[in-house]
């Protein structure tokens, strides 16, 4: 993919920059390609660019105790992530990995710091990114928390299809996860979360082909996931 056809899908960015500043950022953009697992930054190591997923879907997640992992969010194109560690001053708290074959473009941090100290638009942009985030965080955590097994996995399956929506049958999810994707996205293991789709199969909530989901009555999964 070239910056060409990158660059209108970084409008979102480039639209608070002034003429001097969109040319200034020209040749710091840069386009790379991951492959289906492969990871692309790692907890524990320093932030350097602003990330943009342009195309693919990506995983946000962070091992736990036992080595249980836990995905804290799903990336969708054209989301802006991978800078809060470095607003923060700190190393990532997280990893990421991209869950299909994926391409991200990537700017130097130092550089979106020092426009935002120069333009309030843009600042606010970012604030708005971070806030939603955080709404989006809290959310996700009371559900993962406070729900039952049942209630946590019709919210994930629901959570997938309003991030990624479905194929052409307007039903099949357009993320086929693994069962321990799945699981760690729910927060429940990876065996609880097999049993768990196979009760939802069998009373017609869903249906299954390898890793590809069908919502068969969505109304019963949000009653599900409502009730925890």
């Amino acid at each position: 993919m070239s910056l060409k056809e990158v660059l209108p899908r970084l409008s979102a960015l480039f639209e608070p920059l002034d003429a001097q500043q969109r040319e200034a950022l020209m040749p710091h953009v840069r386009i790379q390609a991951y492959k289906k697992n492969e990871i692309i930054y790692r907890e524990g190591t320093p932030p350097t660019d602003l990330l943009c997923l342009i195309s693919g879907k990506v995983k946000i997640f962070k091992d736990g105790v036992g080595g249980r992992t836990q995905i804290m969010r799903v990336i969708r194109p054209v989301d802006y992530f991978g800078y809060r560690a470095a607003f923060a001053g700190e190393d990532y708290l997280t990893a990421a990995a991209a869950f299909e074959p994926s391409v991200i473009v990537k700017i130097p941090m130092h550089v979106i710091t020092l426009f935002i100290q120069q333009n309030s638009t843009l600042a606010w942009f970012f604030i708005q990114q971070l806030s939603m985030d955080l709404g989006q965080a809290d959310e996700r955590t009371v559900n993962l928390t406070q729900k039952h097994i049942r209630g946590r996995l019709a919210e994930s399956l629901l959570f997938l299809k309003e991030r990624y929506g479905v194929e052409e049958d307007g039903a099949t999810l357009s993320i086929y996860l693994s069962r321990e994707d799945l699981a760690n996205l729910s927060n429940m293991t990876t065996s609880n979360a097999i049993r768990t789709l196979s009760n939802f199969a069998n009373e017609r909530l869903i249906a299954i082909d390898g890793r590809k989901i069908k919502l068969i009555d969505e109304a019963k999964l949000e009653k599900v996931s409502r009730i925890g």
